[in-house]
């Protein structure tokens, strides 16, 4: 089955390390990258659709139709915001955003980039967790064909990536013994990818994948 994805985030470390493998992966067909600005890159496979407000698309409906997936990787970091803020970037706009798709792709799987120690239970004292809990917990109420929910921890970007904060490049240094030696921990986004195509393909056993789950549908699926 060749696959036609929507992918968000692409310029971020996670959108756009998704975004290279897709367009390297024979069982993809085609990738709208969806985003307020260009990723950056060209590709036969590729199209870019740059949209000012992610909660304004009333006038893209044609071109977010026919797609098989989204991987919704857009994110922002805590750090600074308010939780009413946060919870606008973070629950409002994803979820703004799936409700387009659902209706335009009733068919589409959903693979949302969540993060490691997201509070499913929405009440505990951290305030990004409970956020992404909500945010999880929402989604998976949709009506996609499937919606999963990724919780992956830190991640070694692909190569010929632009969009690596020096921040994160400088906590990559160690990742072969950070990896050696909490293998729970680290993972590429080479896996990453994998797993959300093998996801769509073939499924998950839960919808909830946290990092060893993540890794192992990555090794089913590899191509």
């Amino acid at each position: 089955m060749a696959l036609k994805i929507v992918i968000t985030g692409t310029t971020g470390m996670v959108g756009e390390g998704v975004l290279l493998h897709c367009l390297n992966d024979p069982r993809v067909e085609a990738v709208l990258s969806v985003s307020r600005k260009s990723a950056g890159h060209q590709h036969p496979k590729l199209t870019e659709l740059l949209v000012p407000d992610f909660m304004k698309l009333d006038a893209f409906d044609s071109q977010l139709a026919g797609y098989d997936a989204c991987f919704y990787c857009a994110g922002i970091s805590s750090v600074g915001l308010s939780e009413v803020d946060y919870t606008k970037i973070t629950y409002d706009t994803p979820l703004g955003f799936a409700r387009v798709l659902a209706r335009l792709n009733p068919g589409m799987v959903l693979v949302h980039v969540s993060g490691r120690s997201t509070d499913s239970s929405e009440q505990g004292k951290v305030m990004w967790a409970r956020v992404k809990g909500k945010t999880e917990n929402a989604l998976m109420k949709l009506p996609f064909k499937a919606v999963f929910n990724f919780r992956p921890a830190l991640m070694k970007p692909v190569a010929g990536q632009k969009h690596v904060k020096t921040a994160i490049k400088a906590l990559l240094w160690p990742w072969p013994l950070w990896k050696q030696l909490f293998p729970g921990s680290a993972m590429t986004l080479h896996e990453v990818a994998n797993a959300m195509i093998h996801c769509v393909s073939d499924g998950a056993p839960k919808q909830v994948l946290e990092v060893a789950d993540i890794q192992k549908i990555a090794g089913a699926g590899r191509q």
